[in-house]
C-alpha cells in the first residue's frame, strides 16, 4: 500500500514539535471528531508522514514532520472515569474513539504559517488552506506534503 499523508493539528498549550522532539514518540489521544476518528483508526499506517501543525496560537502552521509509528488503536482513555477524554459512550467491548501513534522526524527552523501555505502555489486545494477548516486530522497529498517539506527545509536554522 502506498505511503499516505496527514495533517495533525495540536495545540501548543497541549503538545509541541519540541515536545515530541524529547519525548521521541506519543500517542495522539482525545480526538472528539468522527471524521478525524475515521481516518485514524481506518486509514493511517506505520510510515504514512505526518505534518505537525501548531493551531490556535500565532502564527498557526507547520513546525515539523512525524510519522505515524502505530496505527489506530482504542483510545483506552475514553474508558477512564473522571479523565478529561472520559466518554461513557465509548466501551472496552464497543469502543468509539481511537488514537494513533506518531515519531518525531523533524523540527522545521521555522514555523510555516497559515498565510504562507495559502498563498503557495500547489496548496490550494489543501484542506488547512480552506476557510473553515477546523478539522483536527486531515489528509494531504504527496505534492502537498512535498511542496510543505520544501518550505520547512528552506531556511535553516543559524547556529
Amino acid at each position: 500500500m502506498p505511503r499516505r499523508y496527514w495533517l495533525m493539528k495540536c495545540e501548543p498549550a497541549a503538545y509541541t514539535i519540541d515536545d515530541l522532539a524529547r519525548d521521541g514518540q506519543t500517542s495522539w489521544e482525545g480526538v472528539r471528531n468522527y471524521q478525524a476518528r475515521n481516518f485514524m483508526r481506518d486509514e493511517m499506517r506505520v510510515d504514512d508522514g505526518v505534518l505537525f501543525y501548531a493551531s490556535n496560537t500565532d502564527p498557526s502552521g507547520v513546525t515539523g514532520l512525524a510519522t505515524v509509528s502505530q496505527p489506530g488503536y482504542p483510545d483506552h482513555f475514553a474508558w477512564k472515569k473522571g479523565h478529561k477524554y472520559f466518554s461513557d459512550r465509548s466501551t472496552k467491548a464497543s469502543p468509539l474513539w481511537y488514537m494513533v501513534d506518531i515519531a518525531f522526524v523533524e523540527r522545521f527552523a521555522d514555523t510555516i504559517p497559515l498565510a504562507t501555505l495559502q498563498a503557495t502555489k500547489g496548496l490550494g486545494k489543501m484542506m488547512v488552506t480552506q476557510k473553515g477548516s477546523r478539522l483536527s486530522v486531515q489528509p494531504v497529498t504527496t505534492a502537498e506534503y512535498d511542496i510543505v517539506v520544501r518550505l520547512g527545509r528552506k531556511t535553516k536554522k543559524a547556529d
